[in-house]
């Protein structure tokens, strides 16, 4: 028994993808020629800015709530599709790393949201369709990338989590949803495993966060080079440890509540993080 099926169909689209972003010749020019550009400074926020942005977020998804639920019922769909497929494939050990696997690649799922607010701050007039400019930036090679980076991340997420099952409760099957269950909260090595994994996760998350909290809404903002992005998110990150754990751990208690009905509050955390990103980019990257 393996994860073979997941981490190879994962495989298989980021490598359909990296050949399509290789034909996409002025993306990759645009990517040569910000290579290094300068970059923004970065300001020092509080847990209270934290909560304002969260804030704008419930705004600006109550300004686009029918726009943005048609945009993001997807979400759920793709929660119940991973459950599927792993009860299916007999890799049930996989389902709480998928489900979190949205806190991973979420930065790069809400791209269109970023937009939408962005076009709101300007007093600008915005329709569901505004979402899809993004695909039209100079900066879609650089997003693209960077929405690759946090799908290897994803996937190295599921290998490793398969490696914490294997060590600990593995390698045999679980029997059934039951036993499985039984067996993670009334045995010592299930208690391990979830221990493990949950330190294991933290550090993929917090990879994934410091690469992308900022980046992608810098990329749609700016003309700046994916490398400068990607450290001025880090940067973002490390000179605001507290503020930015406490984002970490709203974004990571809101996607465990809205994964719990069946996902379908995903339908709701998804926008308002996703608008939520946006204003705190805003906070933390001065005009």
């Amino acid at each position: 028994m393996t994860i073979r099926n997941p981490i190879e169909w994962g495989w298989a689209q980021l490598t359909h993808a990296a050949s399509a972003l290789s034909a996409a010749g002025p993306s990759l020019h645009h990517i040569q020629e910000t290579f290094h550009s300068p970059a923004p400074a970065v300001r020092r926020i509080s847990i209270g800015d934290v909560r304002d942005a969260l804030a704008r977020g419930f705004d600006d998804f109550g300004a686009f709530r029918t726009d943005v639920v048609f945009l993001c019922v997807f979400y759920p769909v793709i929660g119940l599709v991973l459950a599927r497929l792993t009860f299916s494939n007999d890799v049930l050990p996989l389902l709480f790393p998928l489900a979190s696997g949205f806190a991973i690649v979420g930065p790069f799922a809400a791209l269109g949201l970023y937009e939408m607010s962005r076009r709101r701050e300007q007093g600008r007039e915005v329709v569901w369709t505004d979402a899809f400019n993004v695909l039209h930036s100079p900066a879609s090679g650089a997003i693209a990338i960077l929405g690759l980076m946090l799908v290897a991340i994803f996937l190295l997420w599921l290998a490793a989590a398969w490696g914490i099952y294997r060590v600990t409760l593995g390698p045999e099957a679980p029997a059934s949803i039951a036993s499985f269950a039984h067996d993670v909260v009334m045995t010592q090595a299930g208690w391990t495993m979830i221990g493990v994994g949950m330190g294991v996760g933290f550090l993929f998350a917090l990879l994934a966060m410091s690469i992308s909290v900022v980046s992608f809404p810098l990329l749609i903002d700016r003309d700046v080079g994916l490398d400068t992005a990607i450290r001025t998110s880090i940067r973002a990150v490390r000179e605001n440890p507290v503020p930015m754990a406490v984002w970490g751990l709203v974004v990571a208690a809101a996607l465990v509540a809205g994964s719990i009905p069946l996902f379908a509050g995903l339908i709701i955390v998804m926008p308002v993080l996703g608008h939520a990103t946006w204003h705190l980019y805003r906070k933390l990257v001065p005009r």
